[in-house]
């Protein structure tokens, strides 16, 4: 396929917003990474006025897709490692242009996974993980288990992505195969959690158990980035929080995780008298004897 679409490609490698071209061709055993498509282009450009842009082709009995993104778009979906095909795609797909090595050093970056953006990363899929716990413990307790064994599922997902993470590697598409060599103990709880014989309720209990062990021992870890940006500052608004260039990956999940950290006395909160002087603002700070005694 690469001479049917060799056209568009270098049309867009003649524009001086191109970045990088990769061009991926499917794999039948993992068909899902390319949509199913049987080719895919993903062109990163510096800026574009639509973000992410994307076309499909058909020649013949072949179908093709066409993805054009922008750089931040890209580093955030990298940053937040919930679009795993990209990483796929950067890592196995072949480099058709490259500007400056821009796609080589990209590749690189993400082979050595720099200790900061593991950090970053850590905390992303620590704070997903305080939600679907604590969403799916609600659920347990209202005796609503199909609902509850889904975010237990996803929560066991979190972990493994924690895991592979913190053996400084990327979360693959084949997770779960990475998992089973890197964590074995958390590999175990997956198949308990599928494939035990015990009642569904027996086995959610027991998992929220476990999950509530791995939260506990990795919170000092998963807490790590938003408290070492928060020490930064004396202060913090959560809208403050909220426009942090770091802290807005966390997007929903931030506030679920903010509050989990004051329980566990990792954060705490001032009260400040609004103008309306009825109401108190909530403003929030770490508390730096902790961060200095932990972190530096």
């Amino acid at each position: 396929m690469e001479h049917i679409l060799r056209p568009i490609y270098q049309e867009r490698a003649s524009q001086s917003d191109t970045l990088g071209v990769i061009l991926v061709t499917k794999r039948e055993e993992t068909k899902s990474v390319t949509d199913t498509f049987d080719s895919v282009l993903l062109i990163v450009v510096k800026e574009a006025d639509i973000p992410i842009f994307t076309k499909h082709y058909l020649h013949e009995d072949k179908k093709m897709a066409m993805h054009v993104i922008t750089e931040e778009l890209l580093n955030k979906r990298l940053n937040v490692g919930l679009d795993r095909r990209i990483i796929d795609w950067i890592f196995h797909g072949k480099v058709m242009f490259d500007r400056n090595e821009y796609l080589s050093n990209l590749r690189l970056k993400l082979q050595e996974f720099p200790f900061l953006g593991r950090k970053l990363k850590t905390g992303i899929q620590f704070s997903k993980l305080i939600r679907r716990y604590i969403e799916g413990k609600e659920f347990f307790n209202r005796g609503n288990y199909f609902d509850s064994y889904h975010h237990v599922v996803d929560s066991l997902h979190h972990l493994a992505r924690l895991a592979v993470i913190e053996n400084g590697l990327y979360p693959e598409v084949t997770v779960w195969s990475q998992v089973k060599k890197l964590e074995p103990s958390i590999y175990k709880l997956y198949e308990e959690l599928v494939m035990s014989t015990e009642s569904l309720e027996k086995r959610l209990e027991l998992l929220f158990l476990a999950i509530e062990f791995l939260i506990n021992s990795r919170t000092n870890d998963g807490a790590q980035h938003i408290l070492e940006t928060m020490v930064s500052k004396d202060t913090w608004t959560i809208q403050e929080l909220h426009n942090h260039d770091e802290l807005k990956y966390y997007a929903k999940d931030l506030e679920v995780f903010v509050e989990y950290l004051i329980d566990k006395g990792y954060i705490h909160t001032e009260s400040k008298l609004s103008k309306s002087g009825l109401i108190y603002h909530r403003h929030y700070k770490v508390d730096k004897e902790f961060v200095s005694s932990s972190y530096e």
